[in-house]
């Protein structure tokens, strides 16, 4: 098959399914690849896939690595240098994350419209072997691709939220107070990924687009006992949403 993708796709939660739209499907597993990590999360695949999503070439990751399973930064972040050396021009992220804006919802959907890096290692530390050693961060998640997934949701009648995510470490799930710290910083959501691929995707000159399903809630009065599992559920639930507006955003790009 003859494929050259200049979109990729990081298929996180919330995105599982859209891996089943794929048509044309090369797959190569991860432990396949030279220096590729390998996923160790429950949910997560771990499969490069090269194909069609309607009558795009794309280049999709069918699971992703953490900061907190003990890779370093460069490892989590390796894919996203492998498609800057393929061509990739665009990358789409999804994640699961906790809501500290008290109106969002457990099923929201929140565009990520900027972030904040709270992991303990940073992913450009070390030597700079690609792009600039201080790189702008100013639009980290494209504005123009912002814009058409708001026309997008509207179009369909789907509610969506916009906000702030904020990475951390891991594994554990947050505490009230830290939920009530990160409000304060500014986050509108927290989570365990995302902000090490956007970042080295920024340094590497690829257009960012991330969303964040809601699946518990960190705002005072609404914290309960949360489960991997309670999180795999919401995200199950707002999948459809989601895959939409992916599926939608790709081809218009």
């Amino acid at each position: 098959m003859h494929t050259s993708p200049e979109t990729a796709i990081i298929l996180g939660t919330g995105l599982g399914n859209l891996a089943g739209e794929i048509t044309e499907k090369l797959e190569i597993e991860y432990k396949d690849i030279p220096n590729f990590p390998i996923s160790t999360i429950e949910g997560h695949s771990g499969k490069l896939i090269f194909g069609k999503l309607g009558n795009k070439d794309i280049m999709a990751m069918q699971g992703r690595f953490h900061y907190y399973e003990g890779y370093s930064m460069k490892e989590v972040t390796f894919p996203v240098r492998v498609m800057k050396e393929l061509g990739i021009k665009t990358l789409f992220v999804s994640n699961a994350s906790g809501g500290t804006n008290p109106n969002f919802e457990i099923g929201d959907l929140m565009i990520i419209t900027d972030h904040i890096n709270y992991f303990p290692e940073h992913p450009l530390r070390g030597k700079n072997l690609y792009g600039a050693r201080f790189p702008d961060m100013s639009e980290a998640y494209s504005r123009e691709l912002i814009g058409k997934a708001l026309v997008i949701a509207e179009e369909k009648g789907i509610k969506i939220q916009q906000g702030v995510y904020l990475g951390t470490q891991g594994p554990t799930y947050e505490t009230p107070a830290e939920y009530k710290l990160f409000h304060i910083m500014g986050a509108d959501a927290v989570g365990m990924s995302t902000v090490p691929e956007v970042i080295v995707a920024n340094h590497a000159g690829i257009k960012c687009f991330g969303i964040s399903i809601i699946t518990d809630l960190g705002v005072e009065g609404k914290i309960v006992e949360i489960s991997h599992e309670d999180v795999q559920k919401a995200a199950d639930a707002a999948q459809p949403k989601m895959t939409y507006i992916m599926r939608e955003m790709i081809n218009r790009v």
